[in-house]
């Protein structure tokens, strides 16, 4: 039997057991299991790898995608440049561990925004800067969007909320959302910007996918905004996962 499954804290919110069982489960995949391994923190990481040699492929959430890299042997120049990390493929050559690391938002978030890239769309705020935020603002840079970013804590060029006034919101059409505010039990909070400036020319991406609407979703269809929901990402990193995991070349 091999094994997959997805570490982080907490797992809660997570679509990705359901995800996987099912696919196994429609596509008659029946030498697979994905469970899930919510961890504090990653003191026990190596030993959890060691103890099952079934188990063959990782997924990395919050708040893991930047710490798992001291762990990984080697890392996919993509995964590295963006410096974080939510696909780790395990090999056993010679009964010695491996540990291969991926970036599969970039699929996810590439796929899910290409349809929603306007000509008139040129710039960006990226609430949050984690491991997700990292990859977001990779994407949005290939596509040629000047991207700010907006976090509660000061760091060097960074905005924080309180300056996020009018001015700024009016000039970027493209709001993601990348910290896990909404997330599954605490769908009723939001990132705080002043929504009532949002209208028609706006979209609105949030990486959470669990409610599938979201409370900052919802403040976009008030206005209305374009809205993304985090679900049609979450399939297609899933489903990068599962070719990285299968594919020798990789």
């Amino acid at each position: 039997m091999r094994k997959f499954g997805l570490i982080g804290y907490p797992l809660s919110h997570s679509f990705s057991k359901k995800y996987f069982t099912e696919k196994f489960l429609s596509e008659h995949i029946k030498d697979c299991s994905y469970e899930n391994y919510p961890l504090e923190n990653l003191d026990n990481f190596m030993e959890l790898v060691a103890s099952d040699e079934d188990l063959c492929g990782l997924n990395i959430t919050i708040p893991f995608k930047s710490e798992i890299i001291r762990f990984l042997d080697l890392i996919n120049p993509e995964a590295e440049e963006i410096g974080a990390v939510n696909v780790v493929k395990i090999s056993r050559p010679d009964g010695q561990i491996k540990l291969h690391g991926y970036n599969s938002d970039v699929t996810g978030i590439k796929d899910t925004l290409l349809p929603f890239i306007r000509d008139d769309v040129k710039n960006a705020l990226v609430l949050g800067t984690g491991g997700s935020s990292r990859a977001v603002c990779y994407v949005l840079k290939k596509f040629g969007l000047k991207v700010s970013l907006v976090s509660r804590d000061r760091k060097p060029d960074v905005l924080r909320y309180s300056d996020v006034d009018n001015v700024i919101l009016e000039r970027n059409q493209l709001i993601i959302n990348t910290t896990p505010l909404g997330m599954f039990p605490n769908i009723g909070t939001m990132p705080e910007i002043n929504y009532k400036t949002l209208n028609r020319n706006h979209i609105l991406f949030d990486l959470v996918y669990n409610p599938e609407l979201t409370s900052f979703l919802k403040m976009g269809v008030k206005q209305g905004c374009s809205i993304i929901s985090g679900i049609k990402m979450l399939h297609s990193q899933a489903e990068k996962s599962w070719e990285i995991w299968n594919n020798d070349s990789m």
